[in-house]
């Protein structure tokens, strides 16, 4: 068999969850070249460890790029809080005060770049699925939705910080992570999806959005009706975003 031609403007596109960890290769528009593949996000999630499960993969897909998803909050190429990575066993575990250690400030960007000889990108990961779905006009809104919820926000195309949604007090004691992360929609989709609303016309209101994208894997859960009569419009970016927003790290 013939290795796989490798163009230069390919991407390896990785969205770390705090489930699973989704990848594939993208061109440089971003079109996917393969059907995503899941792989379980390995606990403890050390950084070391997670470092190496990359390593690996990009010696897998061989490219020159690599475009990754942080799940928690991260900048200028340095993890500021690891978000569900410092727990023990994934979402609904202890936290783990070590692992926590490990993880804020660590280097991730620059690690990767010497371990793996690629030119290594890696944000936030509602910041990516960002990239994948917003077309860079207005006020640009993103909820990310899977194993927990992250938040991000572009304004005529450029990205404004906003606080790490995930950890952060919603309601009934419990974290936006609990209330709109998968647990709860196993438990009560029905409350799970007023919950969505609820959050997401907050948010709207902060914000003053044009569009709200709602992205990750349990986008496609939420019917557009959930939100008839909101003053903004609605798109469901669906669960590959992120990996499509993995190739315009390389092209701003």
């Amino acid at each position: 068999m013939e290795p796989p031609v490798v163009r230069p403007d390919d991407v390896l596109a990785i969205d770390i969850g705090a489930t699973n960890i989704k990848f594939a290769r993208v061109d440089g528009t971003g079109h996917l070249q393969s059907s995503a593949k899941r792989r379980p996000t390995p606990y403890p999630c050390t950084p070391e460890r997670l470092v190496e499960w990359i390593v690996q993969r990009s010696q897998h897909i061989v490219v020159q790029r690599v475009g990754v998803g942080f799940p928690g909050e991260f900048e200028d190429g340095h993890v500021v809080r690891p978000g569900n990575l410092s727990r023990t066993g994934g979402v609904g575990t202890d936290l783990d005060d070590d692992l926590d250690r490990l993880w804020t400030g660590y280097a991730l960007q620059d690690t990767l770049r010497d371990r793996t000889g690629c030119d290594v990108r890696v944000v936030n990961d509602a910041t990516l699925a960002a990239l994948g779905c917003c077309r860079g006009v207005g006020t640009e809104l993103v909820v990310a939705l899977g194993t927990g919820c992250g938040l991000a926000l572009r304004v005529e195309g450029e990205r404004r910080r906003v606080r790490d949604l995930g950890r952060t007090q919603f309601a009934g004691g419990r974290s936006y992570d609990e209330a709109l992360g998968e647990r709860a929609r196993s438990r009560d989709e029905l409350e799970w999806r007023r919950d969505v609303r609820t959050v997401v016309s907050g948010l709207a209101e902060e914000f003053s959005p044009t569009t709200v994208y709602l992205a990750g894997g349990n986008a496609r859960r939420i019917a557009r009706d959930v939100f008839e009569g909101v003053p903004f419009e609605l798109e469901i970016a669906g669960n590959e975003a992120s990996l499509r927003g993995a190739a315009r790290l390389f092209s701003s």
